[in-house]
């Protein structure tokens, strides 16, 4: 089989490489994966950003899919040969004082496929059963791809957040985990706006509005008016951040009432900005990271109820035969969710 592995330090050196089938451990079962879509960090490993430098290369990266049980080790009990699956891909160490108290999305040992080891851009996976998720009959399987960054955004929201019915809420940035984020606080009963830059405005805030969604391009549109006009002068009572940007976080401080939240999603890198106006203001700032169990349950419950609109998100004109085109088209904000067929590396 094949499988598209980041082969060198520096942007693009993706290759498909042939790979060894694996063979399941007795406490794994053997997914054969269907679709693997593509995340922000996929595309940062393709440019490769210092985040991933502990990446042992040639990998095969990519950690959002859906795929079907093949084969089940000896000790497997929870998941039989034919079963719809996805993965949770912070794989826990299960013995750390964050894994004992349920906060295995922050473990101290954690392992991250697609980044730690192999991941779902090859048409086999060996998983840990503790790792695997079962897929209910009301999520399609492509649509099924999309569960992982909709944890994300369900445990930003429904976990991490305060969003409530009537809340004014801004979502800074268009890309997967915004859309994903903007629906889901929509779906808490907040009146979402979504805001992006200039090269947001050809796809991505399209999309937004395709999806019902008042936009902002903050590199056109005055966002101070705004907001004034959209919260009657207040500011949003919660602001997520999820450009992975560090004008996101200024952008948020600006946005947001007094007394209101932001909640950081986005891995921003360094920024620098004044910090009094959050004091005087007294607004809550929360980070959200990954995402647990309960937060898939709520992600597959979400897609299934049509809540979390996986079908227009999702953008399959890409091949993983020609991934370059579709890293760049990513970068490039021409596309959100690009979706690939993993079957094709079976052949």
């Amino acid at each position: 089989m094949r499988g598209l592995a980041k082969t060198s330090r520096g942007h693009a050196s993706m290759e498909l490489l042939d790979r060894p089938k694996p063979d399941p451990a007795p406490d794994e079962a053997l997914v054969a994966v269907d679709y693997a879509g593509m995340c922000g960090s996929d595309a940062g490993i393709y440019e490769f950003e210092s985040a991933f430098e502990r990446m042992e290369l040639p990998t095969v990266i990519g950690h959002e899919y859906a795929g079907r049980v093949v084969e089940v080790g000896d000790a497997v009990t929870k998941f039989a040969v034919g079963d719809r699956v996805v993965e949770r891909p912070i794989r826990a160490c299960g013995d750390c004082y964050q894994c004992d108290i349920g906060e295995e999305n922050v473990c101290q040992r954690a392992a991250i496929t697609g980044v730690d080891h192999d991941g779902a851009y090859e048409p086999y996976l060996a998983v840990p059963e503790r790792a695997l998720h079962p897929v209910p009959d009301n999520v399609d399987q492509r649509h099924a791809a999309t569960v992982e960054p909709t944890s994300v955004g369900a445990r930003a929201v429904i976990e991490n957040s305060r969003v409530r019915a009537g809340d004014r809420v801004m979502v800074e940035g268009p890309g997967p985990i915004g859309l994903l984020t903007a629906q889901i606080a929509r779906a808490q009963g907040g009146d979402v706006v979504v805001t992006g830059v200039g090269q947001d405005a050809d796809y991505r805030l399209p999309l937004a509005e395709d999806l019902g969604f008042e936009t902002i391009n903050v590199a056109e549109d005055d966002a101070e008016e705004r907001r004034d006009e959209l919260t009657d002068g207040v500011g949003y009572d919660v602001v997520f951040d999820t450009t992975g940007h560090p004008s996101g976080l200024t952008g948020a401080v600006d946005a947001v009432r007094k007394g209101g939240q932001i909640v950081l999603v986005g891995q921003t890198g360094e920024t620098t900005m004044p910090y009094s106006p959050l004091v005087r203001g007294e607004v809550d700032v929360q980070c959200s990271y990954a995402s647990t169990y309960q937060d898939f349950e709520h992600a597959l419950r979400l897609i299934g109820r049509g809540e979390v609109d996986a079908a227009t998100l999702v953008d399959d004109r890409f091949s993983l035969l020609d991934a370059d085109e579709a890293f760049e088209a990513f970068l490039a904000g021409e596309t959100v969710k690009p979706m690939f067929d993993v079957s094709e590396l079976r052949e």
